[in-house]
């Protein structure tokens, strides 16, 4: 009887053991940008996506400041996901520039995305016409930890512009460099996203503003130094009053996460995103134009997670 009793009790004890396995789920922070960028909404719809689709996690998109603000939190075991582009993640992999004695070797890429391209908007009557031409001007390099402040830093060197002294910089995001254009407060801003984008829609329609091309000697010069830069074209008729092609820089967006991320629950999201493209691309404009072929091309020689290449080697993107 004892015995039977120690069974039916080590049975009850099993299932009871097995019932809250079954019924748990990987929590995830997905760290995506300010909420007036493109990156906000998309982070929310493919969290809903893989909420709706996958039973054993549970991700949460979180707003930033950008991606230094994402990869800082993916090192500080803040984050889970998120999305930055490969310049940054490449100085995070490998310790250098805005991550100096702060390498992070378990970075790895989930998905390469879009390009985003570097985009200056000037007022009309700025003066502007060049990267040259913002030294004594009222300028916005980006937000606090955001891309966009890097990657203003380095064209604005190569352009021979003291960073930050050659100019009066104002800090500030999309939305409050269209107020400050518009308010005649500012003569130009720094906009790194994909096209078309919302603020410099609204700048060069409602703000008195204009996109003004990178130098081309600037450009060549970023990609002799730095393996993530192409020259990128925004097609004559993108934004209001854009009559002819605007030349530029633009690097790689990726989703990353670390490598400690379990490799099945990788290739759940992989394989889930993948599928339900076309129904993230219905509600998200920037990913119009991608297709599974990006999400292993131009990555700055970063690694892929392990659950990530599973997934692209089955439908043949890797060997």
């Amino acid at each position: 009887m004892k015995k039977l009793t120690a069974l039916i009790l080590a049975l009850c004890l099993c299932a009871a053991i097995s019932g809250c396995s079954a019924g748990q789920k990987t929590t995830l922070s997905f760290s995506t940008a300010a909420t007036t960028g493109a990156l906000y909404p998309l982070g929310a719809t493919l969290a809903n996506l893989w909420n709706e689709t996958l039973t054993d996690v549970s991700v949460t998109s979180e707003a930033s400041g950008g991606g230094l603000d994402n990869l800082n939190f993916l090192y500080d075991g803040e984050a889970d996901l998120g999305f930055a582009v490969t310049s940054i993640m490449y100085e995070s992999y490998n310790g250098t520039g805005s991550f100096e004695g702060r390498a992070n070797e378990k970075l790895r890429v989930v998905a390469g995305l879009y390009y985003n391209p570097n985009q200056l908007v000037a007022a009309k009557d700025s003066g502007i016409e060049s990267l040259a031409d913002i030294a004594g001007k009222r300028f916005a390099p980006g937000a606090p930890g955001s891309t966009t402040l890097v990657e203003s830093e380095l064209h604005l060197e190569a352009a021979g512009v003291a960073y930050p002294d050659g100019f009066t910089p104002s800090y500030v995001g999309f939305t409050e460099a269209i107020d400050l254009i518009r308010n005649r407060q500012l003569d130009a801003a720094w906009i790194m996203a994909g096209v078309p984008n919302a603020a410099v829609t609204e700048i060069t329609s409602t703000a008195g503003g204009r996109l003004v091309s990178i130098d081309e000697d600037v450009i060549d010069s970023l990609m002799e130094q730095y393996p993530w830069y192409a020259r990128y074209t925004i097609p004559a008729g993108t934004y209001a009053g854009q009559d002819a092609d605007v030349t530029t820089t633009a690097i790689k967006l990726c989703l990353f996460c670390s490598a400690d991320l379990d490799d099945d629950i990788v290739y759940e999201l992989t394989k889930t995103f993948w599928e339900h493209l076309d129904e993230v691309k219905a509600t998200n404009a920037a990913l119009s134009a991608v297709t599974a072929e990006d999400a292993v091309t131009d990555l700055a020689g970063l690694p892929i997670h392990d659950g990530a290449a599973r997934y692209y080697k089955e439908i043949g993107l890797l060997e």
